[in-house]
């Protein structure tokens, strides 16, 4: 399989049409090369798997040591592993429905090791409950408007994985350099970060609402 425009036209074609931008071109592309070699003999599945394990450790380096730096390691790795798992599937052409239920299982369960995260770094939990209530409400309008015919996606948000992944490798760094928080708002990271994923959470919904009532057929199909 060629690297390039073919694994651009396979993200296109699983987002609904939607060409990737510079930055996802460019995420792509480390993917692809990593997908190489040994990565290929690993099931899918189990490239799931570990992407959720890795996101509980990064809660335990927070909650148990008290490592943040470690954390943020770990939640980028999850971030590389969440990519691997669908480049090994369609370059093996082991993709299967039952494989996207797992990934898509694996992400949900590894969503609330994010917020768990974000908590033990000392966001209130108030801020943390919204921001994953608007993240499951958000998966589930999608899974639903999926279920009745909408092709794709429905539209790519500010608000999806690998912004909820940015966010909290973004806060667990920045308590490990500064652990006294942001200078200029007095806040902590963990309290900002857990801020802007509730709003940024919002902006996405709204995104989805509307890429879903201009995507979502206009009626049932006939039945034949």
């Amino acid at each position: 399989m060629t690297d390039g425009p073919a694994e651009d036209a396979q993200w296109s074609a699983l987002h609904g049409g939607v060409q990737p931008s510079p930055m996802v071109r460019g995420w792509l592309r480390m993917i692809w090369a990593l997908a190489r070699g040994p990565v290929l003999r690993v099931p899918p599945d189990v490239l799931s798997a570990l992407g959720l394990l890795t996101l509980v450790g990064a809660w335990a380096a927070v909650e148990g040591p008290g490592w943040p730096a470690l954390a943020a390691v770990l939640v980028i790795a999850a971030g590389v592993l969440d990519g691997l798992d669908g480049a090994v599937a369609m370059r093996t052409r082991r993709a299967r429905p039952l494989g996207a239920v797992v990934d898509a299982v694996a992400d949900r369960l590894g969503d609330l090791a994010l917020g768990a995260t974000l908590a033990a770094l000392g966001a209130p939990l108030p801020w943390v409950l919204a921001s994953l209530a608007l993240l499951f409400v958000m998966e589930y309008l999608r899974a639903r408007a999926q279920s009745v015919g909408m092709p794709g996606v429905g539209a790519v948000t500010v608000a999806e994985r690998p912004t909820r992944l940015i966010l909290v490798a973004a806060a667990a760094l920045g308590t490990a350099a500064s652990p006294t928080g942001l200078p200029l708002i007095g806040w902590d990271w963990a309290s900002a970060t857990a801020v802007a994923w509730t709003v940024v959470g919002i902006v996405g919904m709204v995104q989805l609402v509307i890429g879903v009532r201009r995507t979502i057929p206009a009626r049932f199909p006939p039945d034949r």
